[in-house]
């Protein structure tokens, strides 16, 4: 199944967490990075005051349930130094799944597709380089009239 996953960074070597990422993603058993978006320097929103993101997109290709792609993730998240102290805080990478094919998942540690997603350029730029055509499951617009709507 394809997926979109939304990299962010914005502590220590930004491009380097997003590189090492990629390369941490694709190591994974059952996932299978296809193609990165361009990376892009963007503003933090909400949170704390705090440094400048560069944030990418990356198409994968899973045999994972949502779940154990996010478990997958979050491994990642910390292997490269990710803690969770304050809420919307900087990070060295946070990875996020944006779209799992069709799928809505809704449950307590994970909702797809990402519930902030369709309001975010820093997500639908990066991703609409990728896959403009994809269509949001819930709200039944593509990528591409999602960014247009921003």
């Amino acid at each position: 199944m394809l997926a979109y996953i939304a990299l962010g960074s914005n502590i220590g070597d930004r491009a380097k967490n997003l590189r090492a990422a990629i390369d941490l993603m694709n190591a994974v058993q059952g996932i299978a990075v296809l193609r990165v978006s361009s990376f892009r320097d963007t503003k933090p929103v909400g949170g704390p005051p705090q440094p400048d993101y560069l944030n990418a997109v990356a198409e994968v290709e899973t045999d994972l349930a949502p779940a154990g792609l996010l478990a997958a993730l979050q491994r990642i998240e910390r292997q490269l130094g990710r803690t969770r102290d304050v809420h919307w805080g900087p990070r060295t990478i946070d990875l996020d799944i944006v779209l799992m094919g069709d799928m809505i998942v809704d449950e307590p540690e994970l909702t797809v597709p990402h519930p902030r997603m369709h309001e975010r350029r820093f997500v639908l730029e990066p991703l609409c380089g990728l896959a403009p055509d994809a269509v949001h499951p819930l709200l039944k617009k593509t990528v591409r009239e999602l960014l247009a709507a921003t």
